[in-house]
Order: structure tokens, then sequence, then C-alpha cells
């Protein structure tokens, strides 16, 4: 089932001019929820969520993919974001992000800016060191955004 959503997400983000981020399906007590995250460089507005929401519920309602009530959510990923999948670190070159990792059986928790993804491995620049950290020692990670506070 997530294949076919993630395949309709797709084509349905190509029709609007927008990329797909990520699809999930959660369990709620009236249904599923089926929430799809789309981006774009310059970020995408409700317009283009509510285009994607439209061509998606075509699509769904017809193929008859998801058994029983649903509820369908297009949005942006935000700016805190997950990065799971190797585009999503792509996409956030240069940005801060927090990671945690696997350190010699221990989990080391890191705040840094994201500086290279190569295919094993991202560099990640912190305050005091330069870190290469294999994607198969990361636990978790997500950009996250630094709220700059302004002097009157």
């Amino acid at each position: 089932m997530l294949e076919k959503i993630e395949k309709i997400a797709h084509e349905a983000c190509q029709q609007v001019g927008v990329a797909l981020y990520d699809v999930q399906i959660k369990n709620a007590s009236k249904g599923k929820i089926v929430l799809i995250y789309v981006t774009k460089i310059d970020g995408v507005t409700v317009a283009e969520c509510q285009r994607v929401s439209r061509v998606m519920n075509m699509e769904l309602d017809t193929e008859d993919i998801i058994p029983g009530r649903y509820f369908l959510e297009v949005s942006s990923p935000g700016l805190e974001r997950e990065l799971k999948l190797k585009k999503h670190y792509v996409s956030a070159i240069n940005e801060k992000v927090k990671l945690t990792y696997s350190k010699q059986d221990k989990n080391v928790h890191i705040m840094g800016t994201l500086k290279e993804v190569l295919p094993k491995h991202i560099k990640v620049v912190t305050l005091t060191e330069e870190l290469i950290i294999p994607f198969s020692d990361i636990k978790k990670a997500k950009t996250y955004f630094e709220f700059k506070k302004t002097r009157k």
C-alpha cells in the first residue's frame, strides 16, 4: 500500500511542480492518516499543497488503495524536519542539524552544520571539530532552526 501511495504522490508532485519529500501513514481511531510532505527550493505554497491533495484524492479514490476511511494531509516538511533518506541530507547541505549516532557502542548527540554528503557518510562541522559520520552509525537526524535574539 505504501509503495502505491508513494507512486501516486510522486506523480501528483510532478504535475504540480514540487518534489515529494516523504510519505507517512499513521493509524488513528477514525481511520488512517496519510501524510504527504512536499518541498521545493523556494518553499511550497498552500495552493501547491492543495493542488497535490486534489490530484491525490482523485487517484486514491479511483484506485481504492486504502481500505476504510482515511484522511489525506499535504504539507511542507517544515523548518525542522527529519532526515531519513540520502536525498533529505543532500537537501539540507549548509543547514544546521542535530544528530544522534553510535560511536563505540555509545550514543553521541551533536549539533552542527551539514557540509557534505558522500555515498557512505556525511561531514558535519561543529563549533570545535569536523566529523565524518557513516550513514550506518546515524540513529536520528533532523534539521533545526536557531532563533536569533534581537536586542531592543
